[in-house]
């Protein structure tokens, strides 16, 4: 029989960290443990308000899941199949039962989970991301940042130029620019892609609204570096429609429902041709430890969610000089869990 046992959580950041849609200091994670003949398996679902769900609709969701009907915790299509169809949405709730289900897995036949789906055991080097603020702030935390390969910017303001100037008389690391879809004129954001492409920028993320298919459409069509749909992609189900709109995707446990559906998603869209990012919210090193496993999958990674928070429970997957270091731990990785004391 599998235990589900769940307890919220308020993860707290070291900085305010805001974006074109909104700033938080701290952020709401569930956290999991799935119990089955004494191992534990452990997952999070982190939720912000931008995606509707809470702590309360959490818990709302797991007072109706019943895992106790289930005898074989490696039957994971009709155990996950059966939390996906108990309510619509929930995603992030559900990511926390998907992620806790494969760690208890991997530990059981004591393999990480990356090699339950085939996959090798690799390092990438992670992005690490810089909030909107002031064109000083955002080039001192460039400063503070100087050791990792990559820097992902938020912008969608109204002085981007400005704010890319400031980093850039700091640092010469490559960019992901993250626009949050805050870009609304599509030929005034083509003429500034050409001009970030000279600012030595990888890619462009969710330029403009998800509801304007046709402007991110055209702007993928014409941009001389790759879009990659963020909050216009949610679940696999998506893939198709929004393969005609972005050059790629970014794969986030909290939209996807957890590993199994964001690793069906990934060998997909590679499929399709399409470029990989895995992506992250707020989040502890459960839930970045989680991600973490489908590294081999992905051309880029921005899996930074726990690097500035000051209160996580979770030692799992490590950085260091930028790069993620995947490790052979069974599971999900984690090497230390607090469980009792959170």
């Amino acid at each position: 029989m599998i235990k589900l046992t769940y307890k919220p959580y308020d993860v707290q950041l070291k900085h305010v960290f805001r974006i074109s849609r909104g700033e938080r200091k701290s952020a709401p994670v569930m956290l999991t443990k799935l119990s089955y003949e004494g191992v534990d398996g452990y997952g999070e679902g982190s939720m912000p308000p931008l995606y509707g769900e809470s702590l309360e609709t959490a818990q709302a969701f797991y007072a109706k899941v019943d895992l106790s009907q289930f005898d074989n915790p490696f039957d994971t299509e009709t155990i996950l199949s059966y939390v996906n169809s108990i309510a619509p949405g929930n995603q992030a709730a559900k990511t926390a039962l998907d992620i806790a289900l494969h760690d208890l897995i991997g530990k059981l036949l004591n393999l990480p989970v990356h090699s339950l789906f085939g996959l090798p055991t690799v390092s990438q080097y992670t992005s690490m991301t810089i909030g909107i603020d002031e064109p000083a702030v955002m080039a001192k935390r460039a400063l503070d940042y100087k050791n990792f390969k990559y820097l992902k910017i938020k912008l969608g303001t109204d002085r981007d130029k400005e704010l890319i100037q400031a980093i850039r008389e700091v640092s010469d690391q490559p960019f992901f620019i993250d626009a949050n879809q805050g870009w609304n004129n599509r030929e005034q954001a083509l003429e500034f892609i050409h001009w970030l492409q000279e600012q030595n920028t990888i890619f462009i993320e969710q330029p403009m609204l998800k509801e304007d298919k046709a402007g991110n459409a055209w702007l993928t069509e014409r941009s001389p570096l790759p879009i990659i749909g963020d909050e216009g992609f949610q679940r696999l189900a998506d893939l198709k429609e929004v393969s005609s709109i972005y050059h790629g995707i970014n794969i986030k446990l909290m939209k996807s429902t957890g590993l199994r559906e964001g690793y069906k998603m990934a060998v997909t869209a590679k499929a399709l041709g399409m470029k990989v990012m895995l992506g992250c919210m707020t989040e502890t090193s459960c839930a970045i430890s989680a991600a973490a496993q489908l590294t081999a999958l992905a051309d880029w990674i921005d899996l930074d969610g726990n690097l500035d928070v000051t209160n996580d429970p979770y030692s799992g997957v490590k950085v260091e000089q930028g790069l993620l270091r995947l490790s052979a731990v069974p599971g999900i990785g984690l090497t230390q869990t607090n469980w009792e004391s959170i």
